[in-house]
């Protein structure tokens, strides 16, 4: 048994001293705003009575060596030039659209071999389906979800189907088996919700937030959005998000938040 249990602390040491592997580089991609009239849409406990705010909507894109990963899809195309409804309680625009962002670093919509998503709400959906060679990578919780509810699913149908190139991911998941980038369980805004940790050679790591919190008053107070999942769970996600970029380091980015837009390069430049 004490020979077992060497083996195995050895064994975890190893892992543990093994330094992480890094990606190329990282874009950050305009993927819509918002613009909240009734700003206690995101607090259950009603913090925000007659605040508005301007939100943004922001996907990333990932190269790692010649392989191409897309993390969110933000909003639908259709929301392309739409205008900003002063009258409604929230509403939102897309100014170009993921295609034509990278078309403008000659990246074909082919070359994105897999997609990341943080969780099933339609703002990070929305385009996914003009990648339909990727493979998805989404939390477990939010896969069933979308098999259960045509909804949710539909912006994401192309794989939900049999034999579909899809992996609903539980707990953590390394991405590319080297550390470089980390699909980070923070569940609680949805059953499968997850953040990115991602690590570059110059930057260091850039942990990006999904929706964990929509801005940092939210996540400075624990604010809860009375449409989260569960709220233990979402209380739990903030602290996990707060204590791992302390530690790590990182480059924190809320990707709702547009005070965060300049934490990295402004596209078409990108992070290395």
């Amino acid at each position: 048994m004490k020979i077992a249990l060497g083996a195995v602390l050895l064994a975890m040491s190893g892992v543990a001293q093994a330094a992480p592997g890094t990606v190329d580089k990282l874009w950050r991609l305009d993927c819509g705003a918002a613009q909240v009239n009734q700003l206690n849409l995101f607090s259950d406990t009603q913090s925000y009575t007659g605040q508005s705010r301007r939100l943004v909507g922001s996907c990333y894109l990932i190269k790692d060596g010649d392989a191409y990963m897309l993390w969110d899809t933000g909003l639908p195309a259709a929301a392309k030039g739409l205008p900003i409804d002063p009258a409604k309680p929230m509403s939102a625009t897309l100014g170009k659209t993921i295609v034509e962002q990278l078309a403008e670093i000659g990246v074909k919509p082919e070359q994105i071999g897999l997609i990341g998503i943080s969780h099933h709400h339609f703002d990070h959906t929305g385009q996914a389906a003009d990648f339909p060679k990727a493979k998805l990578m989404i939390g477990a919780g939010d896969l069933e979800a979308a098999r259960k509810n045509e909804e949710i699913g539909k912006p994401i149908a192309n794989w939900l189907g049999e034999g579909a190139k899809v992996e609903g991911v539980t707990g953590d998941k390394d991405v590319f088996g080297d550390g470089s980038v980390t699909m980070v369980d923070l569940h609680g805004h949805t059953p499968g919700h997850h953040g990115l940790l991602v690590r570059l050679p110059k930057t260091g790591a850039v942990l990006l937030s999904g929706d964990v919190a929509h801005f940092h008053e939210n996540l400075d107070s624990d604010g809860v959005p009375p449409f989260n999942t569960d709220r233990a769970d979402s209380l739990a996600a903030m602290d996990r998000f707060r204590k791992l970029a302390k530690s790590l380091k990182a480059v924190a980015i809320i990707q709702h938040d547009p005070r965060d837009v300049a934490k990295l390069p402004a596209f078409p430049q990108g992070a290395e």
